[in-house]
């Protein structure tokens, strides 16, 4: 079998803003969930039999404690906040198991039910789906992969080591180091993405970094001031790390057998008349037909 887990919070993201808008007769806009529904329905017609997806049921986590600067639901278009409860409802009723965050994230949820789903020999491969740069981390050989569906993109490990210069276990790293501005994290001052990826190469993890930029080894371009920057500021480097490192202990399923799709529950029939998305409803209905005995 193929465990997909699908970023919910991405999707919801990125159909509020590639969908015209719907409101229904009610006045409660809907089109990004009838769009994460759809999506989630397309990979059972493409043959998904495994599938969660992990979703933000607040925006806050832990991070926001670590961090002032963290990203928050401030500023968030009220018609896309009002919807996150609201597409936890409709994925769950069209049966699809659903991790909804509240102290930890999405990406978290991810990271856990991937790791979960890479232990069982009966999972030949874990697909990801979602682009965040920081899932980068999960990547494990071909066996546990990212999928950007929106540009039909596969990246594994290799994929990993071309776009960013480090190895999968170096993302943390990376991105303590680079900064991450939708995150909301600065990095440090100085490091870039070449110099970053040449010395997290030779050295995959921050504290491995030689203080003297003389014991790198390497011909990086104002070596000294990167040196001297995180021979400075190693406690907030590290702290970066921290919040760029995906929590692996959120809680999910205890088995990959609980993300198998049998078909939508008898509510999923109200939630598309709810959402004025009959057609949602008759795929659905048409999938679990298809089931095996």
């Amino acid at each position: 079998m193929q465990v997909y887990l699908v970023d919910g919070t991405y999707e919801l993201f990125r159909y509020h803003f590639a969908l015209p808008s719907h409101m229904t007769a009610t006045g409660m806009e809907v089109a990004a969930t009838r769009g994460v529904v759809g999506t989630c329905l397309q990979l059972v017609e493409e043959g998904a039999t495994h599938i969660g997806v992990a979703t933000d049921h607040v925006i806050e986590s832990f991070r926001n404690d670590l961090w002032p600067g963290y990203k928050t639901s401030e500023g968030m278009p009220p018609d896309l906040l009002g919807q996150f409860s609201l597409v936890e409802d409709a994925l769950t009723s069209a049966g699809f198991v659903v991790f909804a965050m509240v102290e930890y994230e999405a990406d978290d949820a991810l990271a856990a039910a991937a790791a979960l789903a890479a232990n069982d020999e009966r999972a030949e491969q874990v697909v990801i789906c979602t682009p965040d740069k920081d899932l980068g981390q999960c990547v494990v050989g071909q066996r546990v992969v990212q999928r950007d569906r929106r540009k039909k993109l596969t990246i594994d490990e290799a994929g990993v080591i071309d776009k960013f210069g480090v190895r999968p276990e170096s993302i943390p790293d990376y991105l303590a180091l680079v900064g991450d501005s939708a995150d909301g994290f600065p990095g440090l001052a100085g490091w870039g993405a070449k110099s970053t990826s040449a010395v997290l190469w030779r050295y995959p993890h921050i504290e491995e970094i030689p203080a003297a930029a003389n014991e790198w080894g390497l011909d990086v371009r104002g070596a000294s001031k990167l040196a001297g920057t995180l021979r400075n500021q190693l406690d907030l480097a590290l702290l970066f790390r921290k919040i760029a490192t995906v929590d692996r202990s959120a809680p999910t399923v205890g088995s990959v057998d609980e993300l198998a799709w049998t078909g939508p529950t008898p509510a999923f029939a109200e939630m598309c008349e709810r959402i004025e998305a009959p057609e949602l409803l008759a795929r659905a209905t048409a999938a679990s037909r298809s089931l095996a005995p």
